[in-house]
């Protein structure tokens, strides 16, 4: 049997190397059995590398492919990407002759539902998507889940071909991943392989040019190129299943991108369907993740958790007759855990609070004056007019 490191399509450095068939003396000697077992493991490998290892990939793109569409804006000349990571700016772009887009999505069900990222749609805007058969058609926007950043938009079309979803939950480090969108617009299903980089990554994205910005969490890392363009496509598994969607890139570093894990996605359709919108879990606070920065600079005594606070002095830190409100949290109050499960910078408050239902009652471990206690606090349903406050 040949070693599993020769078999390896991306660890092979032994492609196609052929050893002598003979040595002088007795050709039944184990060293020439060993020479033909070297022969037979080299022809094997470059075969395995030239044609199983692109059917592998081809086919998984082929799988997903059609089912990517371009979500374009008004032509106009292309700006500098939009979603930049700790409010850096990108570069002027010089390709002034190409068209603008607001990213990529993909067909999930036959009669035109799309999914795609929340800051690719934008309510003053007119959208329109192209299907990979260069059919255009007018975008509807059904329904946005800010929390990852989704949203799910329509097409007045039938019998499309749709993208199979598949979950980012058994996804391991190395594992074989692709990125297809439509970089800047122009080149349709642009497909990009890498590998899943890391995994439940948090940062905090800019949205736009205004300076939003918004906190992600759970995401797949990834060193599959993710360009201007590309937002909303799928990334898939060599099953050419999607396992998350494209979100972001950090401009200025190399082969750092992320991708929301579809597991999110396929709740939201979930809710979609069943309510008729996206139920999103809501406290009513605003707040911010304790990082060794921030611990310093409020000269807290908990090293992790949140902080209830708002960046903004205009805005309450907590919303007025919201559940937070009701069940007594403060502004300068220390969340430690939810449930009696810590929350970390690989399980961020965000991520216990998605896992919670609506009407459901969390039990908050809560810091004050240096002091520990539980305060039980009730979820309600996230209201869109509030989508800046958790």
């Amino acid at each position: 049997m040949c070693p599993r490191e020769e078999l390896n399509p991306y660890l092979s450095l032994r492609t196609g190397l052929l050893y002598p068939l003979s040595y002088e003396g007795n050709t039944n000697s184990k060293y020439h059995r060993a020479d033909k077992r070297k022969v037979f493991c080299g022809i094997f490998t470059r075969w395995y590398n030239t044609y199983m290892v692109k059917t592998l990939l081809t086919k998984a793109i082929e799988r997903v492919a059609p089912a990517v569409v371009s979500i374009t804006t008004a032509p106009h000349s292309v700006p500098p990407e939009r979603y930049a990571l700790n409010n850096q700016s990108a570069p002027p772009s010089n390709e002034s002759d190409l068209e603008a887009t607001g990213g990529s999505g993909f067909v999930v069900s036959p009669d035109g539902l799309i999914l795609t990222n929340k800051h690719v749609v934008s309510d003053e805007l007119e959208y329109f998507v192209t299907l990979t058969d260069e059919r255009k058609f007018e975008a509807h926007i059904i329904a946005k889940d800010p929390t990852g950043d989704l949203a799910i938009i329509r097409v007045e079309a039938k019998n499309l071909p749709t993208a199979p979803l598949g979950s980012a939950k058994h996804l391991s480090l190395g594992e074989s991943v692709i990125a297809i969108g439509n970089a800047y617009g122009q080149f349709t299903n642009t497909a990009s392989a890498g590998i899943v980089s890391g995994l439940s990554r948090s940062l905090m994205a800019q949205l736009d040019d205004a300076g939003n910005a918004e906190e992600l969490f759970g995401l797949i890392q990834t060193d599959a190129a993710i360009n201007p363009g590309n937002s909303g496509g799928p990334l898939i598994n060599t099953e050419g299943e999607v396992v998350g969607i494209n979100v972001a890139m950090i401009i200025g570093a190399q082969n750092l991108s992320f991708a929301v894990p579809i597991d999110i996605a396929k709740k939201d359709l979930d809710e979609l369907k069943r309510f008729g919108r996206i139920r999103k879990p809501y406290l009513g606070i605003k707040y911010l993740p304790i990082t060794e920065a921030v611990q310093k600079e409020f000269d807290l005594s908990s090293a992790h958790g949140i902080l209830i606070s708002s960046q903004n002095k205009k805005d309450p830190a907590i919303a007025p007759g919201g559940p937070a409100d009701a069940a007594g949290l403060r502004k300068g109050d220390i969340l430690l855990a939810v449930n009696g499960k810590k929350i970390t910078q690989q399980e961020p408050f965000g991520a216990h609070l998605l896992r919670a239902r609506v009407g459901s009652a969390l039990i908050l471990t809560v810091l004050r004056n240096n002091i520990s206690e539980d305060i039980t606090v009730r979820v309600a349903e996230w209201d869109s007019s509030k989508e800046k406050v958790l």
